[in-house]
């Protein structure tokens, strides 16, 4: 089963979820955008591209797996800046979906991070 985590050390979380219940959270606010990632940005339904200045990660999210490293994987809320929320979802280091996980890594740092209270996003 996987797990739910903030990647704020100080971040207690309520419960624990899995990223299946996190989705599930998304798409009930709305928020189910997914940002795919490109050389040239993240993009969204292959006609928009963002650059890492006009966007904002609002929250990150790690889920662990019990046993299998492969299960591992990192959830970004993302906000752009005319207010659209979705997300970017990535698994961890060698099992990364990226053809370029180098470039992707640099991308995502350059991203400003406003890490909101998990209270405000997944209200129940």
């Amino acid at each position: 089963m996987n797990t739910f985590s903030s990647t704020e050390p100080t971040a207690v979380p309520t419960a624990m979820i899995t990223l299946s219940q996190a989705m599930e959270k998304l798409r009930s606010k709305g928020w189910d955008n997914e940002f795919r990632y490109a050389p040239k940005g993240f993009y969204l339904r292959d006609k928009h591209f963002y650059t890492p200045e006009s966007l904002e990660i609002i929250k990150t999210y790690r889920f662990e797996g019990d046993s299998n490293p492969s299960d591992s994987s990192i959830l970004y809320i993302v906000q752009t800046r005319e207010g659209l929320v979705g997300y970017m979802v990535d698994a961890y280091g060698m099992y990364s979906n990226h053809d370029n996980e180098a470039s992707f890594n640099n991308f995502i740092r350059q991203i400003s991070v406003s890490d909101r209270d998990e209270q405000l996003l997944f209200e129940l």
